[in-house]
């Protein structure tokens, strides 16, 4: 008899990386004979689903205080999250619900109505949600963890929303609403893509029984991709970003780095500071701006490259680019935060310290003067992060199928 997962993203597109690891995830079960179907919000960009039009209707935090009162109540539980989710609970009937990035716009509410069906719940954390109301453990641009173990008003003393006082209440009022003995009452297994937030979930008072760790998994036909490439190929002359181009992720102090380096730097991605970076280093000879790619072409560009940079400045879990890289044979220089350090070692790239703009120029430069074992990197990497070793892990230790 065929197993049933019911995943479920705020979103059902390739928008970010929690995104791309829910369609990775589908993709995986389905070849392996698991049947896998989406649950999520109404959005334009969404792909086809079987229950679509059960989906939660959309909201939104902009445009004014009714649509911040539709939003709040969205992530308290009410409105018609609830019918469209039980809804499609009584025509699909999962074994499994998989939770992954749902708050503000669904709500933790799914994971406590599935529970109450006898339906088991796993949830794979993208962020740091659960631990810090903002979501990213960033308080003016630097690690902060005051919310961990203390009361979640400092959300609102700090204003960490955006700097609004009625966002970091709403944030508030959520942290409030789904506390940590809530969340652990219905959820059977917390899901950490790296042993980093797992350390960081127990250190939040979370039952150390209740969490796993399972690395994120790489789309099963990118992988392929992966394994074809030729190892012995030469790598190219130039380094690459890949990924948001947002504060958090350093990317404006890699460029300002990278402007005064001799190699060249492609950038792939988009996000916030894309058209400020763009117009700021126009006249960069050395610095090349790819915008968005399809998953080709993030293959190319990582197979392509002598070295990848992650200069991230947040508590990064365990990020694709790294991944990626690693099995495309691409060395990484990788900041020293979060889940980061525990996917790079002396033959498979560097690390630096974050914030640190010196340390950064260094760990590309001597990383660029390195003669690397490409082939020995793909290969380590792709025994690694093969998605068979994942799904086992997945269906036996997570789902207990």
């Amino acid at each position: 008899m065929s197993r049933r997962v019911l995943l479920v993203n705020k979103f059902y597109y390739p928008r970010g990386g929690d995104c791309i690891v829910v369609l990775n995830t589908e993709a995986l079960l389905r070849d392996n004979g698991v049947e896998a179907e989406v649950f999520a919000m109404k959005y334009p960009q969404n792909l086809m689903a079987r229950y679509q039009d059960m989906f939660a209707s959309e909201v939104t935090f902009g445009g004014g205080l009714g649509n911040q009162v539709r939003a709040l109540k969205r992530t308290l539980g009410y409105g018609d999250v609830r019918a469209g989710f039980e809804a499609v609970l009584d025509e699909y009937k999962p074994d499994v619900v998989h939770l992954h990035n749902i708050h503000s716009y669904l709500s933790p509410v799914m994971g406590e109505l599935a529970h109450k069906r006898g339906i088991r719940v796993v949830w794979t954390l993208h962020d740091y949600k659960l631990l810090c109301p903002r979501y990213d453990c960033l308080l003016d641009g630097k690690p902060c963890e005051r919310c961990f173990n203390g009361g979640k008003h400092h959300v609102l003393s700090h204003r960490c929303m955006k700097g609004s006082l009625p966002a970091s209440a709403v944030a508030w009022v959520e942290a409030m609403k789904w506390n940590r003995r809530k969340l652990e009452d219905f959820t059977d297994v917390f899901v950490c893509p790296s042993e980093f937030m797992a350390a960081k979930m127990r250190a939040g008072g979370f039952d150390p029984a209740k969490i796993k760790v399972l690395n994120n998994v790489i789309d099963p036909v990118k992988f392929e991709q992966y394994k074809a490439i030729d190892k012995s190929a030469p790598h190219g002359d130039y380094c690459c970003y890949v990924g948001r181009l947002s504060h958090e992720k350093g990317v404006d102090d890699l460029l300002e780095v990278a402007s005064r380096l001799p190699y060249r730097l492609k950038v792939a991605g988009g996000g916030p500071l894309e058209e400020e970076l763009r117009a700021k280093y126009a006249s960069c000879g050395n610095i090349e701006f790819l915008g968005m790619l399809d998953a080709a072409g993030v293959v190319n560009v990582l197979t392509g490259a002598k070295l990848c940079v992650i200069p991230s400045q947040w508590y990064e879990n365990n990020p694709l680019s790294v991944v990626e890289s690693l099995c495309a044979g691409t060395p990484v220089a990788g900041a020293r935060i979060g889940g980061i350090p525990e996917l790079i070692n002396s033959e498979n790239g560097v690390v630096f310290q974050p914030f640190d703009k010196e340390a950064l120029s260094a760990a590309i430069t001597s990383s660029m003067a390195r003669e690397w074992d490409h082939q020995g990197i793909a290969n380590n990497a792709l025994e690694r992060f093969g998605f068979k070793s994942h799904l086992d892990s997945l269906l036996h230790d997570i789902y207990c199928f």
